[in-house]
């Protein structure tokens, strides 16, 4: 049966239709990130969901829809959570999509109807800014992290990696919605397209500036460093076998770091000095350090650590990281006590891990200092960046993503050392047990081929190092102070006009604002 353009709207206009119509407009943005990769639709990818709010009824309404589309894009950027958390991962999703719900308010309030002037260019503004709150607050680690920031998905985009090393992904996310606000304005609103192409061609002429005039890395050198992978093997003497047989295979090879991925030995060193002596052993042959992961109970403290070990000819040299900001469910279960029962449901944490206290630079021969992160924790540009800070040269992500071997999850993480490579404008090595490992140039582009998922194999690469400041590691995530402000501004604004309508009412020919059909918007509640 052929629907009419009316009975469409009416199908909309109920809840049901209108609801499921807001989760999946939430969930295209996800066909933007690897595996798909279709970097350039982020830049539209918003614009159905802002045509479906910007016609909410009333002010709820469109705060309902704001968050039925937010749990749409965290229930797509983390679909590969369901095999594992099932129908926790629902749950999350739910949780964490409230924070779109002001972003729904927002743009009802700014595009609803016949926008002004003046409305559309604040909404250029507050709309980025709005949706940059979400990202921040669900980017804090008990939350689930950065997974999935909307300007990662540029991490191929190479005037885009320049913004970032302006700005980092906190700028890409703020460019990435403005684009697409302003082409929303331009399918619905004709009154109101001269400020959106102006807003467009600004963003344009703001791209241009920086590509020309933002600092580039400064090549200085290169080092050369092996990566590791041993795939999928089942137990952890068969696993660390394997990767001794692959890392023997780099004899006579002039190196100076060995990277074993996150978990590579399951056993705590010091209660293994059989395991450390095989280790010790082979940096002999290969006379340089390996850095190794220790997934495993300590001797020395109680609990489980995951920890960056540096393994010289004489045994452990001593450095050592230990994991800081632990996966929430996979790593250790929030408020366990309350939320315990997710163990029975999916594979959560049956024991939390510890974190460690701060980050380590460490020097692993040859002057060569590196900055070491496990997993997760390449998802947090200030993790990166502090380590550009403390004089890291060459960034190290230790992971393993096995569990998720068939999904888009390894590729997804791999694509997050471009971006935190051109935020600091140091080289960063992705290594991982069983794929997606990969390698980035200081300025964000791919050094070498990637060790794919059906790969068991070790890999060289001739790593470029660089001098030089970002103006990301200098000034940190200013767009985010920037966004504050403007929200900050949007709220005193609001309240004082509050004030002056309570005392004086409204003016007399003031006239309710209208739908493109001649309508009059109902106010939001």
């Amino acid at each position: 049966m052929k629907l009419s353009a009316a009975d469409w709207r009416r199908r909309l206009g109920s809840r049901g239709w209108r609801g499921a119509a807001a989760a999946l407009a939430g969930a295209l943005p996800m066909l933007s990130f690897p595996a798909p990769s279709l970097w350039w639709f982020a830049y539209v990818a918003l614009v159905p969901w802002i045509l479906l709010v910007r016609s909410a009824p009333t002010g709820r309404r469109a705060m309902y829809d704001g968050w039925l589309g937010g749990l749409g894009f965290m229930l797509a950027v983390h679909h590969w959570l369901l095999p594992n958390l099932h129908v926790f991962t629902l749950v999350l999703a739910a949780l964490l999509g409230v924070l779109w719900a002001p972003w729904g308010w927002l743009i009802r309030r700014f595009l609803a109807g016949v926008p002004s002037l003046g409305r559309v260019v604040a909404a250029l503004f507050v709309l980025p800014s709005g949706w940059l709150m979400a990202e921040l607050v669900r980017s804090w680690q008990g939350l689930g992290g950065p997974w999935g920031l909307l300007g990662s998905s540029q991490w191929e985009v190479e005037p885009a990696l320049r913004l970032a090393s302006v700005g980092g992904v906190w700028l890409l996310s703020f460019l990435i919605v403005a684009i697409n606000v302003a082409v929303a304005v331009l399918v619905a609103v004709r009154q109101a397209r001269i400020p959106a192409v102006a807003g467009l061609v600004a963003t344009a002429a703001a791209t241009s500036a920086v590509w020309v005039w933002s600092p580039r890395p400064d090549v200085d050198g290169q080092t050369r460093i092996a990566v590791i992978q041993p795939g999928v093997v089942t137990g952890g003497e068969k696993r660390f076998a394997r990767e001794e047989a692959l890392t023997r295979q780099l004899i006579g090879q002039d190196l100076d770091l060995v990277v074993w991925g996150e978990s590579s030995v399951g056993y705590d060193l010091a209660q293994r000095p059989d395991f450390a002596n095989r280790i010790a052993a082979l940096s002999r042959e290969l006379d340089v350090n390996i850095l190794v992961n220790v997934d495993a109970r300590r001797s020395d403290r109680p609990g489980i650590y995951k920890s960056s070990v540096l393994v010289g000819p004489q045994g452990p040299t001593g450095d050592r990281y230990d994991k800081m900001r632990l996966v929430p469910f996979g790593e250790y279960v929030p408020a366990r006590s309350v939320l315990g029962w997710a163990t029975s449901v999916g594979e959560a944490a049956g024991e939390d891990r510890r974190k460690g206290a701060e980050q380590v630079v460490m020097n692993v021969g040859n002057g060569l200092r590196v900055g070491p992160m496990i997993c997760f924790e390449s998802a947090f540009p200030d993790m990166s960046r502090h380590l550009a800070q403390d004089g890291a040269e060459v960034l190290l992500a230790q992971s393993a993503t096995s569990t998720f071997q068939q999904s888009w999850a390894p590729e997804q993480h791999a694509s997050l050392a471009a971006l935190r490579a051109a935020e600091t404008g140091r080289p960063m090595v992705h290594a991982t047990l069983t794929g997606v490992s990969a390698v980035y140039g200081p300025s964000g582009e791919r050094v070498g081929s990637w060790l794919g998922t059906d790969e068991s194999a070790s890999a060289v690469y001739d790593v470029p190092l660089a001098r030089g400041v970002t103006p990301y590691v200098r000034f940190g995530a200013w767009p985010v102070y920037a966004a504050l402000l403007i929200l900050a501004s949007l709220c005193a604004t609001e309240g004082v006009r509050s004030l002056r309508l309570r005392r004086t009412g409204p003016p007399p020919h003031a006239q309710p604002a209208r739908t493109a059909h001649g309508s009059p918007v109902r106010p939001g509640r």
